[in-house]
């Protein structure tokens, strides 16, 4: 109830370790290629009893020993954390994407995990459902997608199949645009509404899912394809690719050769985002 690897109580830690090498040698004998830390109860419910840093600190350290004993015994799989704000904690500390690579880059641990995106807790994060998808991608941090998703107007973990092909479009696209997602892929541990009380609705509802993505795909494949979205975004971006903005993309601008630019130029003119025609050719492909 206090969580494993943050738990006040070192006894509970230990046992938490003890389940984690197990699982570790289990996946060692079944050739796994994921494996995915999930921290529904790293966190706290009051800050009156809670010293965070300890915690956060007891988690890093706990996710070093994992990393050295999968080297210790060989297992070549992929580590992923899964990012989840609530459920079944008040404040967790994996709460979305940003906050766990942040987690992972200053314990030093970037390099040994990657992240498993759950649409659906994204959005009880308060994010859209493509957002943690694609800020891990942004990051090179996207290892796998758990595919599941929810209603937007519940504010709790309803575990659905995703059928919406628009979140599907957007999903893939980022993925395709990363290359891949081996050794991780799409997977859903979903379950139908409870009014669908039929045997073959958990068929129908891997298999609508399926489609969904198989959909999303097609679409995302077309608007890379025909580029004319790639192409306006690349427009819009286009004064990083000369004089003082090509400076500022090297990472070799500063901020007096800022202050000179703006002597010369002026104040900058405004730039319509154009949201609706992207949004409209973006429903041409769906």
């Amino acid at each position: 109830m206090n969580g494993a690897a943050t738990n006040p109580d070192c006894h509970v830690l230990a046992y938490a370790g003890a389940q984690v090498k197990k699982g570790l040698d289990i996946a060692q004998k079944l050739g796994a290629q994921n494996f995915v830390f999930w921290g529904g109860r790293e966190g706290f419910l009051t800050i009156h009893n809670t010293d965070v840093a300890a915690e956060l600190k007891h988690m890093a350290n706990f996710f070093k020993m994992a990393v050295k004993y999968r080297e210790k015994i060989g297992l070549k799989c992929q580590f992923l954390i899964e990012p989840k704000p609530k459920e079944p904690c008040k404040h967790q500390y994996d709460y979305d994407a940003v906050s766990v690579i942040g987690f992972l880059k200053h314990y030093g641990l970037e390099n040994d995990f990657k992240l498993n995106i759950e649409p659906n807790h994204t959005t009880l994060a308060g994010h859209s459902y493509e957002h943690d998808v694609v800020m891990a991608s942004a990051f090179g941090m996207l290892g796998s997608v758990d595919s599941n998703t929810g209603s937007p107007d519940q504010e709790w973990d309803t575990d659905q199949f995703p059928m919406d092909i628009r979140n599907a479009t957007l999903l893939m696209k980022t993925i395709i645009e990363q290359g891949g997602l081996q050794p991780g892929g799409l997977n859903f541990d979903a379950k139908v509404h409870s009014e669908s009380t039929d045997l073959e609705d958990l068929f129908i509802a891997h298999i609508g899912a399926m489609d969904t993505f198989a959909r999303g795909l097609r679409n995302a494949v077309r608007i890379i394809e025909d580029g004319i979205i790639p192409g306006m975004v690349k427009d819009r971006y286009s004064s990083f690719s000369h004089g003082i903005g090509q400076k500022v993309e090297e990472g070799s601008a500063s901020l007096e050769e800022m202050e000179d630019f703006i002597k010369q130029n002026g104040e900058p003119k405004v730039t319509s985002g154009k949201q609706e025609k992207y949004e409209s050719i973006f429903n041409h492909y769906i």
